[in-house]
């Protein structure tokens, strides 16, 4: 596969200053008054042609940092980036846009400071003006707009600029449901003629969809790269292992998919039709998912919780006890069984259900255990009504002839 970006042991530090003060005294002392922040430290990675990159972390890791590395915005302390092509990036909202000017003018800008030529502008302004839907509002001035409609042009002079590498920061948390849609439907539809993206969000779903390789930064190094499955799950482990002062967490499987401290651990999980006694399941068949638990230890007010995900990984429905205000107590050296008992109103197609034992309302509290692919099952066939799509919604019906005067 043909190389568009090499990446080659980026690191960037900071000086952080108390003052401007020590500022002046280091460069006439010659003598240092700062302290050193490391952003980024010995980051290697590259990048292909028709390649969706993500990149997560938690806040602090580094990721706005390379991003701007990789975009030529600031420069690394050591290290190298090499571009195989123009390089388009959607960071800040706002960046590249005067304010004082109207959208119109704006693309030609924009569009001259990203890399587009002023002819390359002129052929593509209406498709972009098109694109963002931002009507008669294009020629009013920036500074009138609000973030989405600043992300909606932002978004089609990149898309339309048609970059080899097109890094997106978090661009498309800002809008309407209804664009970030079309966003994702371009973005894909850009990737098929080999246009190559980063991609950095806290979404994790939209990472599981567009991706093929996810990146997970911390404290501005590379912890690990590989499936988008397997780097989300260690991001949960990372995530959950911020609340871990007393440093109980492990990972017990190599796939990342099974984690916490394992005081209450999950033996098993399956799932059954109530009419097909197996785990091929009509669409509205009641069925009934069985979590069989152990405890090592007393253990009080914790939570049983699930999340149904189709075969992209996409969160279906998650709900849990804590949400159904059940209390829990769990005794030591005991066996229990929760079950969830539910009609599976979706669509046909493959499902896996992950399992989560913690405190109050996420596993960012007290980690017991989190099972990602605890069981899958499949939908197969319809109960009732046919439907399309995902969720079947059960919909009345009234039809009725509207009396004229």
């Amino acid at each position: 596969m043909k190389k568009v970006l090499e990446v080659k042991n980026i690191t960037k530090i900071y000086k952080i200053y108390k003052n401007n003060i020590d500022r002046l005294k280091e460069v006439f002392l010659n003598k240092p008054y700062h302290k050193e922040f490391i952003s980024n430290n010995g980051i290697y990675f590259d990048l292909y042609e028709g390649e969706t990159l993500g990149i997560i972390g938690v806040n602090g890791a580094g990721k706005s940092t390379i991003l701007k590395i990789i975009a030529g915005v600031i420069n690394p302390s050591s290290g190298a980036v090499l571009r195989h092509g123009r390089v388009t990036a959607l960071l800040e909202l706002g960046t590249g846009f005067n304010d004082e000017l109207s959208g119109h003018e704006n693309i030609f800008l924009n569009g001259t400071l990203i890399g587009m030529t002023q002819r390359e502008c002129e052929q593509k302004v209406e498709e972009i003006m098109a694109f963002s839907e931002l009507g008669d509002y294009i020629y009013e001035p920036i500074k009138t707009y609000s973030s989405g409609m600043k992300m909606r042009l932002a978004f089609s002079i990149a898309i339309y600029s048609e970059p080899q590498i097109l890094i997106v920061d978090e661009a498309l948390s800002v809008g309407d449901a209804h664009f970030a849609a079309k966003c994702t439907k371009a973005l894909r539809e850009r990737k098929e003629q080999n246009m190559s993206i980063i991609y950095v969000s806290h979404d994790l779903n939209s990472l599981k969809l567009l991706c093929d390789r996810v990146i997970l930064l911390n404290h501005g190094t590379v912890v690990e790269e590989g499936k988008p499955e397997s780097v989300i799950n260690s991001y949960n482990f990372l995530i959950a292992k911020l609340n871990d002062e007393e440093e109980k967490m492990s990972i017990k499987d190599s796939q990342n998919s099974s984690f916490g401290t394992f005081e209450v651990e999950i033996m098993n999980v399956s799932i059954k039709g109530e009419h097909s006694n197996s785990n091929v399941i009509s669409s509205g068949e009641m069925a009934n998912i069985e979590i069989k638990i152990a405890s090592k230890k007393d253990t009080s007010n914790m939570t049983v919780g699930i999340m149904i995900r189709d075969k992209f990984g996409q969160d279906i429905f998650g709900t849990n006890t804590y949400h159904y205000k059940l209390n829990i107590d769990f005794k030591a050296n005991k066996e229990y069984i929760c079950n969830y008992k539910m009609p599976l109103n979706i669509g046909s197609g493959k499902y896996s259900i992950t399992t989560a034992l913690h405190s109050e309302d996420t596993h960012l509290s007290n980690c017991s255990h989190w099972l990602d692919y605890a069981c899958d099952f499949e939908i197969a066939g319809v109960e009732g009504n046919i439907f399309i799509g995902l969720c079947r919604l059960e919909p009345t019906i009234d039809f009725k002839e509207v009396e004229t005067k």
